[in-house]
């Protein structure tokens, strides 16, 4: 099962890049646990400046920018 963290304080980029992310996850067909982290201080621990963010399995693999499902499916795989 992978974990989804959406690095964030829940501002509608930050919604959108969920919702693109769970469908991505769909998409794949993949087991997934989604997690919000909205905490600055804890988004900073992963070194993120700008959000929204997506971390995979703790890893930042996007930030500050918000892809379409497709364009996250790679980052997911």
């Amino acid at each position: 099962m992978k974990k989804l963290q959406i690095l964030g304080t829940g501002c509608p980029k930050c919604r959108r890049l969920t919702e693109n992310t769970e469908a991505a996850a769909q998409a794949l067909g993949i087991e997934y646990e989604l997690v919000k982290v909205t905490d600055l201080a804890e988004i900073m621990a992963f070194g993120v400046m700008m959000t929204p963010a997506l971390a995979v399995d703790g890893e930042v693999k996007l930030v500050g920018r918000v892809p379409a499902p497709a364009a996250i499916e790679p980052l997911l795989e």
